[in-house]
């Protein structure tokens, strides 16, 4: 009787047991990868799934969840051999646990090499310059060629985020004294600049006077010709002035000429300088001779 209950009560552990180890809860997120004698037998999925007792055996608890992959920094030379540092971040999503178990040693090592490599590649064939200003289009490519060549492993790369790429100490050392010489040449330049303008705005200023203070003789002898002219215009008025009552041309220019020389000799006697004054004998003949007339 003892002994019947004691084999009851085994059987029906054993049957317990047999349904624990037959019956498996998969946690949203999860897919878990079931073998059979050491070979993939099947992936369970979110929710209550059945296994065979004792020869199955759930061998990988994979999460479908987006993983957050860090990429070690590291040392990248560019096409001008200036060398620069960078790092990035992965996300990535398991779509496939068989190919993410068996396609690969292990996947997160494996995408990390992968993003390293591939992120020197991309860069090595850029200059400094480029390197640093294209961020974007270096995310663009790496996320590219990494996605299609971790899809054969099951796994989903959303995108690959650079986090720093930055120069290295020497290099950023090299580039601030490239800087400041940089900006010295450029204040040299400025003030040559400067000086040149300067001197453009003075040959100009000089220009333009020499133009204005030719304008002023050029105003200035119009105006004189137009004095003589008016000048002789009078004294030919004058003379005719004179010749009409005297019937004589000649008599009249005598008359003025006349007039002008005892006007001068007047003046010369009032000199202070004057010691004697000379007159001709014959006046009138002289005056003649002075016209052309003998």
């Amino acid at each position: 009787m003892n002994a019947g209950l004691y084999i009851a009560l085994a059987i029906f552990i054993l049957v317990l047991i047999t349904i624990a180890q037959g019956v498996r809860l998969v946690p949203q997120g999860y897919q878990w990868v079931v073998q059979r004698f050491g070979k993939y037998e099947k992936t369970l999925m979110p929710g209550l799934n059945i296994i065979v007792p004792y020869f199955d055996q759930v061998a990988y608890k994979l999460t479908t969840k987006q993983i957050v992959l860090d990429i070690p920094s590291q040392e990248v030379i560019t096409k001008d051999n200036a060398i620069i540092i960078t790092s990035a971040v992965g996300y990535i999503s398991i779509v496939d646990p068989q190919k993410a178990v068996y396609g690969v040693d292990n996947y997160n090592i494996a995408i990390q090499t992968k993003v390293q490599t591939t992120l020197r590649s991309i860069i090595g064939e850029m200059d400094l310059d480029s390197a640093l200003s294209s961020r974007d289009q270096i995310k663009t490519k790496l996320t590219d060629t990494i996605a299609a060549e971790i899809e054969e492993w099951g796994i989903s790369l959303r995108s690959v985020e650079i986090q720093d790429i930055n120069p290295s100490k020497t290099m950023q050392q090299a580039m601030e004294e490239q800087a400041s010489a940089e900006r010295a040449r450029r204040a040299t330049v400025t003030k040559a600049e400067g000086t040149k303008e300067a001197q453009i705005l003075e040959a100009s200023g000089q220009k333009q006077a020499q133009i204005l203070e030719a304008q002023g003789r050029k105003e200035a002898a119009e105006q004189d010709a137009k004095a003589e002219l008016a000048l002789a215009e009078a004294r030919q008025q004058a003379i005719a002035m004179v010749a009409e009552p005297m019937n004589d041309k000649d008599m009249a220019v005598m008359y003025l000429l006349g007039e002008k020389y005892i006007t001068a000799i007047g003046d010369l006697a009032a000199s202070d300088n004057s010691k004697s004054i000379i007159l001709p004998a014959d006046l009138p003949a002289a005056i003649k001779g002075m016209i052309g007339k003998a």
